[in-house]
């Protein structure tokens, strides 16, 4: 259940920051409240996922997801651009996702 929060918390806060780009500095009222009730639900989704995976783990999967999810939906949405440099750190991010989730004795996958 924690990696199901975990997920729940990527996609919320991925969610927000693509709302906080529409929010315009939060002077759109409907984005803005996308904004705030979307980190509202990742932070408490976040908080939930710590009571059983470690914290470093949990961000670092946290963020990294985040990171490499916002890059591409804005990259697909917004035209946002990437070059070689910045699709090859991405694919760094999503690779130590993968190695810390995968060879790491200090998940735990319940």
């Amino acid at each position: 259940m924690p990696w199901v929060f975990l997920s729940v918390a990527i996609f919320a806060e991925v969610c927000g920051t693509l709302a906080l780009k529409a929010s315009d500095g939060f002077t759109n009222l409907y984005p803005s409240i996308v904004v705030l009730l979307s980190y509202t639900i990742a932070f408490y989704c976040l908080s939930l996922t710590l009571r059983s995976i470690p914290v470093g783990i949990a961000y670092a999967v946290w963020a990294g997801a985040g990171v490499a999810l916002i890059a591409i939906l804005a990259w697909i949405f917004m035209g946002q651009k990437l070059d070689w440099a910045a699709i090859f750190g991405l694919s760094l991010i999503v690779a130590g996702v993968v190695v810390l989730n995968v060879f790491s004795k200090t998940v735990s996958h319940v």
